[in-house]
């Protein structure tokens, strides 16, 4: 592992969705990082897009504690709150799911909840520090919507409580994260009916009471009723990262309104901008298209583990789609595709092949055709540019170049050298990517596959004892034609997946 104190020689520059710019990483406590990132609301199976942004965030939460910082990584589990359309009408997202399965909302909450671990733990994330819920802090939010309102930035309406955005802006500047001007909001707002409550268009809410039909609903001095969705993530991350914290992160779709309501309700609350670096993970979209449920260009993670989706020829493992994401950058469009997974497949197995082989590989008395430690100072220049985890994969393969120039003895590798090489690409591949070999990648069909070839490794062994040149050639060629190289060596013939 990395020493402790790496931070300290290593410059990382984060870019930071309120300045738009890339800034030199500076946490408020020296060693320590507090990082909250908005969870899932869970009343369905999560989706892709879901996953990307999480695993985006475990590739930073890996490498920050690669670095050496102490990181206190908060991940929220929306389990009450969240109306239909992230709006301030309709059902409760949680509710309605029960309504339509006849369950208690906690069911299916604690039934999408579990498969939300399931799939991360499939993708290898690893879990975060603390995973709060909103029904586990309505108290808190309460005391929050009492301290806005003793502020003067909030205001009581038949039972439920509004963010007074007007009156915010007049010594504050609601916008700021997305770029957008509350003057221009409201000429472009017109006023609807199901708004009545509100002065304003864009004030959103704090606290709703409940319609009598609304299953979940909490006693409050304004109303029995429940908390808006914007308000559960400043209570939650002000708990345990403090008023002020380092990173926040999410998907770019929170951007606005949720993270600008945030950013609105800190400060209306203590007085302090809440969050020094705002990130954001792009989008996906599948085949060139915006994925959608309501078109069927949709694809989930189960389908791209099991194959079972008219998108994909085949099942990938999840460490083959997990390496696939990280093939570019979180800030960027990802377009998911069969063909491009099973590129990127076969990049995983090359990689993955090149490791294995490190433990074999024969040492000299000098290194000759690759300067390692200059490589390894590119591999962290790399994620030290905004976490660039595709400059760093990028390197990783001319690190395998390099490797098999050894083994074909065409390049040589110092004993000193080889350790440097070994620890780097171990910390790179599996500790800060993510990874997982090619055993654990494979799910139990390596064995399967291995028995196979082998098979068909001796049958062509005995074509060529009978000099049936043929049959030998073409099972070679048939093996190779689907990504299986055979390798002729004095002890034998090997195979490699390509």
């Amino acid at each position: 592992m990395a020493a402790t104190s790496l931070y300290k020689t290593q410059k990382l520059k984060i870019y930071n969705s309120i300045s738009s710019q890339k800034e030199i990483f500076t946490p408020i406590t020296e060693g320590y990082v507090g990082m909250y990132v908005c969870g899932p609301t869970v009343y369905s199976n999560v989706h892709l897009g879901n996953c990307r942004t999480f695993i985006s965030f475990d590739l930073i939460y890996r490498y920050l504690k690669h670095l050496g910082y102490k990181v206190r990584y908060v991940r929220n589990i929306t389990d009450a709150g969240h109306l239909e359309d992230d709006g301030d009408q309709g059902e409760d997202k949680v509710a309605k799911k029960a309504r339509l399965e006849q369950l208690e909302p906690m069911e299916i909450v604690q039934r999408y909840t579990v498969d939300f671990h399931t799939i991360l733990a499939k993708f290898n994330n690893i879990p975060p520090s603390i995973e709060p819920t909103a029904t586990g802090h309505i108290v808190e939010q309460i005391e929050t919507i009492k301290t806005i309102i003793d502020n003067g930035f909030a205001y009581l309406a038949n039972g439920s409580v509004y963010f007074d955005v007007k009156k915010f802006n007049e010594t504050n500047d609601y916008g700021k994260l997305s770029g957008r001007k509350l003057e221009d909001m409201i000429a472009n707002t017109r006023e609807l009916t199901a708004q009545s409550d509100k002065k304003n268009p864009q004030d959103f809410a704090l606290w709703k009471k409940a319609e009598p039909e609304h299953i979940m609903r909490w006693p409050s001095p304004w109303s029995d009723g429940f908390p808006g969705w914007h308000l559960e993530c400043t209570v939650m991350s002000s708990k345990y990262l403090g008023e002020r914290f380092d990173i926040h992160g999410g998907g770019m779709d929170l951007k606005f309104p949720h993270h600008e309501c945030e950013i609105a309700q800190g400060e209306a609350a203590c007085g302090l901008t809440p969050v020094n670096y705002w990130m954001h993970a792009n989008m996906l979209t599948l085949d060139g298209k915006k994925m959608s449920k309501s078109t069927g260009n949709i694809l989930s993670p189960a389908e791209i583990f099991n194959g079972e989706s008219d998108k994909l020829q085949k099942a990938f493992a999840p460490t083959v789609a997990r390496f696939f994401m990280l093939q570019a950058h979180y800030r960027s469009i990802l377009d998911f595709s069969n063909d491009a997974l099973e590129a990127s497949e076969k990049g995983f197995y090359r990689l993955m092949e090149s490791i294995a082989s490190l433990q074999h590989l024969k040492q000299s008395d000098a290194t000759q055709g690759f300067d390692i430690p200059g490589w390894i100072a590119e591999c962290y220049d790399a994620m030290n540019d905004d976490f660039n985890s595709p400059i760093l994969i990028a390197k990783l393969f001319d690190a395998v170049k390099f490797i098999n120039s050894v083994k074909e003895e065409k390049a040589t590798i110092s004993t000193s050298d080889y350790q440097l090489l070994y620890s780097a690409m171990n910390e790179f591949v599996f500790d800060i990517l993510g990874l997982t070999s090619i055993n654990e990648a494979s799910s139990g069909i390596s064995n399967k596959l291995s028995g196979t070839v082998e098979l068909l490794i001796d049958l062509r062994a005995q074509a060529r004892a009978n000099k049936d040149f043929a049959t030998s050639d073409k099972i070679r060629d048939e093996l190779l034609s689907i990504g299986i190289q055979l390798k002729d060596g004095r002890e034998g013939t090997s195979f490699s997946i390509n």
